[in-house]
This record gives structure tokens, sequence and C-alpha cells, in this order.
């Protein structure tokens, strides 16, 4: 037993003599340690600071009692998987972007519809409207989203738990016919890669949503999110490079940056009725005006960042009662 604990000793020393500058590990130390206290340990305070205050959100407004009914009596699995990641999701987007919804009423309770929206750098107020409707009228929306996201590892759960699906004409249709709600953006991936501050829809003559409308004979209901391009942000130089880039690998490889804490509202427009005269293209055309008009309506553009950052202010603050909780 001496003998071998006095081999490893020996082995230690020599490894640690030959293969690692102590003095250099020590200076790297004392080198880090000022970025550590001043980076990282007020970040990490920060983190949690904001999960206290999602927590405490979650207790104000009873959703620690809806979790407590969901995961204890009778519903299936995915209710409950879905009831928890709404709740997170709506106390985070109180908490961080103090989110709200004007005219959620227009969201029918019982019947289907077609909800087309802006796609910003990240779609997080889609989450955010997605978790509020969840839990506000008890309907969990179909989404329509990119094929590259089902070919990231460990994503695909997200199909079928949250029903997010690439979707032809023909499945959307399908499922629209089934008395479901379904969120598309027409402008996709390449609007949220290569739009701007600016808000301009950029749909390239798409049609799909228009033909899945007309063929489940559904109503489509526009949804606008201030301050969506000021949350997160994709970068603003060389945009013509940027531009080839996504074009010739039509994967979301434009840098973004962001995280603002900006005021986030989502105005859910007047619904447009299904009108069988209309041709796709007439259709599309009705929804870009319907859709454009409520960004003309609620956001100034450009979009600033310091601006979004002072709507959280309590003298611009809008207060709403919440009588789903």
């Amino acid at each position: 037993m001496f003998y071998i604990d006095g081999l490893v000793s020996r082995f230690l020393r020599y490894f640690l003599g030959h293969y690692i500058d102590l003095d250099f590990t020590l200076w790297v130390t004392w080198l880090l340690t000022p970025l550590f206290i001043t980076v990282f340990l007020p970040f990490i305070i920060l983190s949690m600071v904001y999960i206290s205050a999602i927590l405490l959100y979650m207790y104000r407004f009873g959703q620690w009692r809806r979790l407590k009914e969901v995961l204890t009596e009778e519903f299936t699995f995915w209710h409950r998987a879905r009831t928890v990641i709404a709740t997170m999701w709506d106390a985070h987007g109180w908490v961080w972007h103090g989110y709200e919804i004007v005219n959620v009423e227009r969201i029918p309770e019982n019947s289907s519809a077609l909800i087309i929206y802006y796609h910003g750098a990240l779609p997080i107020d889609l989450y955010y409207f997605l978790s509020k409707v969840f839990l506000l009228k008890n309907r969990l929306m179909h989404t329509v989203a990119d094929n590259f996201l089902f070919r990231i590892p460990g994503l695909r759960i997200l199909g079928e738990g949250l029903r997010v699906t690439p979707g032809t004409v023909q499945q959307c249709s399908t499922i629209l016919h089934d008395n479901n709600l379904m969120a598309i953006s027409p402008g996709g991936l390449y609007e949220a890669q290569l739009g701007d501050s600016f808000y301009k829809l950029m749909w390239r003559k798409r049609l799909g949503f228009a033909k899945v409308a007309i063929e489940a004979k559904v109503p489509i209901i526009p949804i606008f999110t201030r301050n969506l391009r000021e949350s997160f942000r994709t970068v603003g130089w060389m945009k013509s490079f940027w531009h080839k880039l996504y074009m010739y690998t039509r994967l979301p490889i434009v840098p973004i940056y962001g995280g603002f804490p900006v005021k986030l509202v989502t105005y859910v427009g007047e619904p447009i009725p299904y009108d069988p005269d209309l041709t796709p293209e007439e259709l599309s055309k009705k929804v870009t005006y319907a859709l454009e008009d409520l960004i003309r309506t609620h956001q100034k553009v450009p979009g600033s960042i310091v601006r979004g950052l002072l709507e959280r202010l309590p003298h611009n603050r809008r207060h709403y009662a919440y009588p789903w909780y």
C-alpha cells in the first residue's frame, strides 16, 4: 500500500512539474479573479434576483394554485407538461418584458383561426403569446416552424409536445379543419434573419398561408408585437454578405444579439373573415395591408432600444386585470 502511494505521489509531482506551469496557473487565477468578481458573480446574483421575481409573480397571480390543480388531478401527461411550460414563459414575459396582449378577446374560444404574425430576430413574443392564450383560453395553438428546427438534436420533441410542425398546405388545412388554432409567419426565417428595426414585411410573395386559410375556410387574425426587434436584433453590418450567405445555406447564420428587457405588447388585429371569392393573391394582399396597418399604428420606426426600455418605466405602464388567474 505504501509503495503504491509513493508511486502515485511521484507521478503527481512529475506530472505537475513537467506539464503544468504552476506559476502561470496562479497568475491566470489572480488575473481572472477580478473578472469573476465584477462580471460573473453579479450576473449570478442578478439571475437569482430575477428567478425570485418570477417565483413571486407566480405566487401573486395564483399560478402555483393552477399548477397544483393540474399536477394533482386527472390530466394527461402532455397537458401537465404544457401547463408548466406555459406558466414559466408567462412569468418570464411579465417580469422581463412586462408582456401584455391587447384585444386578446379577438382570439376565438372554440372555433378555428389562422394567426399571422411578424417574425422577429427571435420569436420571443410568440412564446409569450402562445403561453398566455393557453393559460387564458385553455387552447393549445399549433405553430409552423422552419425545417431546420427539426434537425437540431433534442428539439424534435417540440413537435409532439407543443404541436410545432413544418407544415405543408394540406397538413395545415387538416389541423384547422379539426377546430384548432394555428400560427404562421409568412416571412419565416428569411424575415427573422434579414429584417431590421424598420419592421418591413419580407414575405417574398409567399401564398402558402393564404391557400391554407382558403382551403380550411377559416378567418385570418393578424398580430404584431411592439418593440420586438429591440428585444433581439441581427447585426446591421455587411448586410449584403449575410444575405448571400443566408440564401446559399438557408440556415440561421446571421449573428443575433440582445436580450434587452424592452416593453413588449402584442396587438391582435381585426379578424379577416373567410371569403370564397378571394384568390390566394388577393387574400395575401389583404392580410399584408392589415399587418402593415398594425405596425404603422403601434410601432415607431426605426425602433429604438432606449425608447423600448423607457416604456418599462412606471409612468408609461398600463395596468391590466388578469381574471383568468
